[in-house]
């Protein structure tokens, strides 16, 4: 039968609104709860430069890239703060430099001098960012370890460090509490201890892997947990100083970030199950259960044995229910299977490595060596937004339902020379990792009832990455490092933008701006 023009018409009315709908019913700032949190994320070696200016003395660091100058937020970030407002991001997540405030030597005994010229730029920053509306999250450690403390005593393997970390964490309270109200104490121990003190990767480059092929120092069997504990009593002293000297009148908080990838059992087999589980208590459990718990995982004290330090009574009291919340760090997930077998034990026991004891296997492929999500950049940065809602929920069954920040979250591209700045602004992969993360997340929030406060993007600006240098891109802002480090918006930025200042009440116009540029840097 032929339809009537007036039938025709009606039905196209009813097409496009349901196509207007679809459109109004995207996620944005107005789905979460009211009062969540949206920022961005850095780090002080990764952004600031001015690595000699003004008192600052050398951090320990074994990358050949040269992290001197990075992005220059230490002399830009008046102008960084303006790029952060006009997206409407609500917060900034960055870490203060120890080497900063204190250069040289061992001062918990007073031996050390504050550096005032430090100690004045983060109160300018803060101050900057709190005029803009712009909220301070502060980490006290993101992996810049004062290069005196490393040369007195060997930095994390000494328990001196205790000391001295809770020294530069009362200064900052000190200092900045009055205005800073989240406290981050510290980025990730989890990579701190394995990248390291196992594997030698990163600072101070300590490893017994290999016969001490790759690194002149370590032990890679027992320094990672030597390690790990002291970072955990660290956190504990400076959370009981902040709670007994300073919450009650400064009215803050304090807790921690912690790395997750998360994991799917390679097959349904018990042995596979079983071996994720592991894996996850030998990532996530081994910083989590003693600060919420008071112990190390059960798996952990069974399979390290005497090589896991133990906690007494005093440090128990010390670090349990130390947390005000859980900050995490997700980006990916992979599959685990059990390596818990003859030769992978054999091999552990040869290569004397703790990340043997977990007898996991954890990869990014399945059967047939099929990746488990299309890849970013990074070769262990593979998209699965499933792993995001799957985490809090976790978190959520195992840990009481603590409250949860993602301090980051976030993809990158590779930094290719011959791709042209505005080719390389078209971030769409960007959006829909972020999209695809945010709506699990948000899953996990309106439907299983986590108990999530805020997202961090990593990272507001593309940056040296600690083994990537500069060949690895992660901002929503483009840097061209070849021309006086300018920052351009890649289409993220608009993205997020719309995200967080729209509320989706503005008709069919409410994407016509979406590919309009906002920042003065574009024209190329």
């Amino acid at each position: 039968m032929l339809l009537g023009r007036g039938r025709i018409a009606l039905i196209m009315a009813v097409l496009v609104a349901f196509e207007i709908q679809t459109c109004l019913s995207q996620i944005n700032r107005a789905s979460f709860p009211k009062g969540f949190i949206f920022g961005t994320a850095s780090s002080a070696f990764q952004y600031e430069g001015a690595v000699k200016e003004d008192g600052r003395g050398p951090s320990k660091t074994i990358d050949f890239s040269n992290a001197d100058e990075a992005v220059d937020q230490y002399h830009l970030f008046d102008e960084d703060i303006k790029l952060m407002k006009d997206m409407g991001m609500d917060a900034y997540r960055f870490s203060i430099s120890w080497s900063r405030i204190y250069p040289s030597k061992s001062h918990h005994n007073g031996t050390g001098k504050i550096n005032q010229a430090g100690v004045d730029h983060y109160n300018k920053l803060v101050n900057a960012l709190l005029a803009q509306g712009i909220e301070p999250y502060v980490t006290l450690y993101h992996w810049d370890l004062p290069q005196a403390l490393h040369d007195r005593y060997n930095g994390w393997l000494n328990p001196q460090i205790i000391k001295d970390f809770a020294a530069f964490a009362e200064t900052c309270f000190e200092n900045y509490g009055d205005r800073v109200k989240h406290w981050i104490t510290f980025n990730e121990p989890h990579t701190v201890a394995i990248q390291g003190y196992d594997v030698g990767l990163h600072a101070p480059g300590r490893c017994s892997i290999f016969l001490h092929l790759f690194c002149p120092d370590g032990n890679s069997a027992t320094e990672p947990y030597i390690v790990a504990h002291n970072m955990l009593l660290s956190h504990g002293t400076a959370a009981d100083i902040y709670r007994k000297k300073y919450k009650a009148k400064q009215q803050g908080s304090l807790g921690i970030s912690l790395d997750v990838i998360w994991f799917e059992p390679a097959t349904n087999t018990t042995d596979d199950t079983e071996a994720t589980q592991r894996a996850q208590d030998f990532q996530l459990g081994w910083f989590i259960e003693p600060l919420i718990l008071g112990n190390y995982p059960i798996s952990m004290r069974n399979r390290v044995g005497e090589r896991l330090p133990n906690f007494t009574k005093n440090d128990v009291a010390l670090v349990k229910g130390s947390l005000d919340f859980v900050g995490i760090n997700h980006y990916t997930t992979f599959y685990a299977q059990t390596n818990d077998f003859l030769l992978g034990d054999l091999i552990g026991k040869i290569l004397n490595d703790s990340l043997a004891d977990s007898g996991t296997l954890t990869l990014p492929f399945g059967e047939n060596l099929k990746p488990i999500g299309d890849r970013a950049n990074s070769i262990w940065l593979y998209i699965v937004p499933r792993g995001m809602r799957s985490l809090m929920n976790y978190i959520r069954e195992k840990y009481g339902n603590p409250p949860v920040i993602i301090t980051e979250n976030g993809m990158d591209d590779p930094n290719n020379a011959l791709t042209p700045i505005k080719d390389a602004l078209k971030d769409e992969k960007r959006i829909k990792y972020h999209e695809a993360y945010l709506e699990s997340l948000l899953a996990s929030i309106k439907e299983d009832g986590c108990n999530v406060k805020g997202y961090f993007v990593w990272s507001l600006l593309d940056n040296w990455e600690w083994t990537a240098g500069y060949t690895s891109r992660f901002g929503l802002y483009f840097v061209d490092y070849k021309d006086k480090l300018k920052r351009y918006p890649k289409d993220s930025v608009r993205w997020f933008k719309k995200f967080l200042t729209s509320t989706w009440s503005e008709g069919t116009g409410a994407n016509e701006d979406l590919h309009r540029q906002t920042d003065t840097h574009t024209e190329l």
